[in-house]
């Protein structure tokens, strides 16, 4: 028997850079920094490379050993979100917005192996809150306990097997001392294992590059200094495989769940044209509180 049942693809688009940043600096890094998660189940892995296949198929003259969503044409680009959209998986998405970051220090100076890796990481944490809870709700539903998730990271952003575990020995260590220093949530530990976090190329897991249209998508919707107008159609076209929460009312909601915005809406000072996406998924209003005594934090809406 798989030592897991569910199976995350961790991407990103945009660049960690926070030394100078767009448009606050001419010359900056990209002014959002989008990370992005692709969950399935254990069974569907093998899925993942064949709907790869399959988007590739529509493609003339595809030359490439993997999908890029950089490098599709607008109408290449909705195709493959659209036939994402029909894939039994749920899309976890943290949209940061740098401006306000423009030269933070380093809050994990206690982990010097990370300097270089420590925003990412952060954001990671964010994603994991979300993309814990879900799983944990979702197998506790399906097998009546919680079940082990396996992450699968990118290996582009320069992040290595041995930094991302020693941030989660960190991370479980302050979450065990109560004494983790953000007034966010925490993981759900029940599910995770640090035998089970892999680094790959994208080009060898189909399920990196799904993660890469996600994470590319919503990039496109919210970016217009790096890659010309903002353009939402395709992260729109993502909505039904976008994780969910019910609230109490019953109503399906998105914000701050599926999609978390960072930093709160108000702060962000988003353009109308930038904020289209986040308010089409529910925002100015951010639905979900992590803290694991919410009793608001209902359990997922549907399965993957």
């Amino acid at each position: 028997m798989s030592p897991y049942r569910y199976v995350a693809y961790i991407d990103e688009s945009g660049d960690p850079g926070l030394k100078r940043v767009k448009p606050v600096d001419e010359n900056g890094s990209s002014e959002w920094l989008i990370v992005s998660a692709i969950v399935v189940r254990a069974q569907n892995e093998a899925g993942c490379d064949t709907l790869v296949r399959e988007i590739a198929a529509q493609f003339k003259n595809f030359q490439s050993n993997q999908l890029h969503f950089a490098k599709m044409n607008e109408a290449k680009r909705l195709h493959s979100c659209e036939l994402l959209a029909k894939f039994p998986c749920r899309i976890f998405i943290v949209a940061s917005n740098k401006k306000n970051m423009k030269g933070w220090r380093n809050k994990f100076a206690e982990l010097r192996s990370l300097d270089t890796n420590w925003f990412y990481c952060w954001l990671t944490r964010i994603l994991l809150e979300r993309v814990t809870h879900w799983v944990e709700e979702r197998s506790i539903h399906d097998f009546q306990t919680p079940e082990k998730l396996k992450l699968v990271f990118s290996n582009r952003g320069g992040l290595s097997y041995s930094q991302m575990k020693t941030y989660f020995d960190w991370l479980r260590m302050k979450s065990s001392a109560g004494n983790l220093f953000l007034p966010l949530g925490d993981l759900r530990w029940s599910v995770m294992s640090r035998e089970l976090v892999e680094i790959a190329p994208s080009f060898e897991r189909g399920g990196l590059q799904l993660a890469d249209i996600a994470a590319s998508a919503f990039f496109k919707a919210c970016d217009k200094f790096d890659t010309g107008a903002c353009d939402p159609r395709f992260a729109k076209a993502l909505k039904p495989r976008v994780a969910s929460i019910l609230d109490d009312e019953g109503f399906r909601t998105y914000s701050g769940y599926g999609l978390k915005l960072m930093p709160s809406f108000k702060m962000a000072n988003l353009l109308p044209e930038q904020k289209e996406i986040f308010e089409y998924f529910g925002y100015p209003r951010q639905w979900w509180d992590p803290t694991p005594s919410n009793p608001g934090a209902a359990s997922p809406a549907s399965n993957c």
